[in-house]
Formats: structure tokens, sequence, C-alpha cells
């Protein structure tokens, strides 16, 4: 062992900081999915509850279209005036939109304003979850040393995991102790009124961080910059074509596992819900659990196997693992601990390989506007077409995406142990 790798120590602390508001943006993400079977009809008319939830996921769909929008107008801010400044900002949007829904009137109580204030509310959420992605991978990147920059990175979804873990968790205690009438009459507000709770624990923690020596280093070349998103496709059309490649088999694969899959069992399969939620929480756990050793593994082997066994054993996978969805626990067990088992070979490293596509002075602008514009099209959609889909069509289409995606993982460089540029 190196004497860098026995005197190195890392800064839990900041680390944790920088990583907790994208757990609560993403605590606050996943529980719009995961409780939607419960509030839809209480935004929209109740008479066609089918019509009410295909309403609410559209809400959800279209929120995501405004993320490339955050990821441009957040990012572009990040790059021009830091990383730390940017992530407060995204916070307060985030919790702000939940604390909203959580107290939002029904349609019953003042008709379409409802479903109105309910898009209001997504939209600040999915502008601030556009800019968050971005600049939280961008701080993630550049305060590690290059030989760890994949532990550095595992962080992010360590965050993200424990976000899914506490809303997964909080469903299930809630589907335990409420039957479905109290569910759909009050309990789904709780949810989003813990999310605004915790947006306040996350604007206090991210106050303490430093901004990134790149950053202070590489402001200047971000002010002379003109038409920077031209620029993105101008000078780095390479970069933005492998990161749209891959953020679409990876914004399936979160959407499918932890997002769509928990209403579709429900109202497809017949499954249990508290049965769902169970699967999920155990999924998550060792989801959680992973990110870290696969992230060092990537510092020691390289990022470019871990994304080609990640999108290889998807395209394999993916359409028998679904055959299995149903109403036994064993199943869904099997089904979310192997979806998102092969997952965490990208999640680990994510930040990594999106912050080694740009420069310092791009960085966060490129990733916010072409990750955020590919999650629109493909994870935006992804609840919205399962429910439309028949059958198993949904993961052949999860499978197509992941052959894509191998192709173009082929195409790219070993970045591990690189500086970043």
């Amino acid at each position: 062992m190196s004497a860098v790798d026995t005197e190195h120590r890392l800064p839990v602390r900041k680390l944790v900081a920088a990583s907790i508001g994208n757990a609560i943006e993403w605590y606050d993400w996943t529980i719009y999915a995961t409780f939607s079977i419960y509030f839809a009809t209480q935004i929209f008319p109740k008479d066609n509850p089918q019509l009410a939830l295909i309403n609410t996921f559209a809400a959800y769909a279209l929120a995501f279209f405004f993320r490339p929008l955050g990821g441009y107008l957040l990012g572009r801010f990040a790059d021009l005036r830091g990383r730390r400044a940017a992530m407060l900002l995204t916070i307060v949007l985030m919790a702000g939109g939940s604390v909203a829904i959580g107290l939002l009137p029904t349609y019953a109580q003042v008709g379409w304003l409802a479903p109105v204030l309910l898009l209001l509310a997504r939209l600040a959420q999915g502008l601030s979850v556009g800019g968050e992605v971005s600049n939280a991978s961008a701080y993630l990147a550049e305060i590690a040393p290059p030989h760890r920059r994949g532990r550095y990175s595992s962080f992010f979804y360590i965050s993200t995991g424990i976000s899914v873990l506490t809303a997964s968790l909080l469903g299930f205690f809630m589907a335990r102790s409420l039957d479905a009438a109290q569910l759909a009459s009050w309990g789904w507000r709780i949810p989003f009124l813990v999310g605004g709770a915790l947006g306040l624990v996350g604007l206090w923690l991210r106050r303490s961080l430093e901004e990134t020596e790149q950053f202070e280093q590489n402001k200047a070349k971000a002010k002379a910059l003109r038409n920077p998103l031209l620029v993105t496709l101008r000078e780095h059309p390479k970069a933005v074509g492998r990161l749209v490649g891959f953020t679409m088999l990876s914004t399936l694969c979160y959407y499918t596992f932890f997002s769509a899959l928990t209403p579709f069992a429900v109202s497809k399969r017949g499954a249990d819900p508290v049965d769902v939620f169970l699967a999920l929480s155990i999924a998550t756990v060792m989801f959680i659990a992973l990110q870290y050793p696969m992230g060092a593994l990537s510092d020691k082997y390289g990022r470019k196997p871990q994304l080609l066994v990640w999108a290889g054993a998807t395209a394999l996978l993916v359409v028998p693992l679904s055959t299995l969805i149903g109403p036994s626990v064993g199943n869904l067990l099997l089904v979310f601990c192997v979806g998102s088992g092969i997952y965490t070979a990208m999640t680990s490293v994510a930040p990594a390989v999106m912050s080694e596509l740009f420069p310092t002075e791009l960085r966060a602008l490129g990733i916010g506007s072409w990750y955020n514009l590919t999650v629109a099209l493909f994870g935006g959609t992804a609840p919205l077409v399962i429910q439309w889909l028949p059958g198993t069509l949904f993961f052949y289409y999860v499978a197509g995406a992941a052959v894509i995606a191998f192709l173009v993982i082929l195409g790219m460089p070993e970045t591990k142990g690189d500086e970043l540029h």
C-alpha cells in the first residue's frame, strides 16, 4: 500500500454535507412517485381513478421537462458564482415545493386550482433537481484526489439511497398503520411535510461547505465564455454524446427499480403495498451498502469495466426479472435486489464519470443541461409509459436502452486516476 493511501483520510463531514442536499432532493422526488396512488384522486376528479393517476404522472413528467432549464440556469450559476451558492439555492427550491404539496387544497375544495398549484410546486422542484445533480456531482469530483474520485463519488448515491430508503420505510410503516381511506384522505401529506423539515436540516449543513479550488481557479474562464451551451456542442461533442448515451439507461434503471415499479406492482400485478415497500426497503439497504466498495473498485480497476457490466447485465436480465413481479414477496425482493444491485456499478461512479467529461468552466452547465434533458425524455416519462404499455413491453424498452448504452461505453476512454481538465 502506498504512502498516499495510508495517509489519506476521507473528509467525511464535508462529503456528508455535500451529499445531504441530494438526499433531501431525491427523497422529495421519490415520495411523489411512491405516494401518487394515494393522492391522485384528492388533487384530480375522483370519478375516474385511472385518469386521475395518469394526470398525476403527467404532472410528474412535465416537471422533468423543467429539469434541463434548471440544469442550464443553475449550472451556469454554479460555474459563475460557485458550487456552494448553487447547492444552497437548489435545496431551498425543493423543500419549498415539498411543503407546498403537503399543504395543497383538494379538488373538492378548490376545483382545478388544486392541480394547477400541484403543477407549480412540481415545476419548482424540477428546476431544483436540474441544478442539484450537476452541482453536487461537480463539487464531489472537484474536491477528490484523482486516485480516489470513485470513492468520493460514491457518497452521491449513498445519499440518494438513504433518501429512497427513508421514503420507502415511511411508506411501509404508513401502509401498515393506516388504511387506504386514511392514506388517501390525509396520510399522503405527511411525507411531503417531513421533506420540508429535512430541507431545513440540509440547508444548515450546507452552509459549512467551502468552495472548491478548481472553481476559484477557473471562474474567470467561465465568465469569459459566450454561449456556453453551444460551446459544449462545438468543442465537446463526444462528451455530450457519451453523457446522453449512458444517462438514458441510468435514468431508466433508477425510475424502473426505485419509482415506477412501486405503483406498477400494486396496480397491474396485484402486489400488496406492504410487501412492495418492504422489498424496496431491503433492496435499498443493499444498494447503499454497495456504493463505497464499488467506488473503490473503480479507483483500482477502472470506470469502464464497471459500466460495461452494468449495461450488459441490464440488457440480459431486465425482461426476465419483469416476469417475476407479482404478489410474492420473495419474487419482489429478488427483482428489487438484483436490479438495484447491478445498478450500483453505475451509480457509485456517476459523478466521477460525468465530471470527467467536461472542463471546470463548463462542468456544471454541461452536466446540468445534457444530463437533465436526457432524464426528462426518458426518466420523466417512465412512470407514464409503464402505465400505458401492456405486459412487459416497457422492460423490452429498458433492455433496448441498455444495448445502446453498452455500445456507447465501449467507445469511452478509461479515466481512473486522471486529473480533471
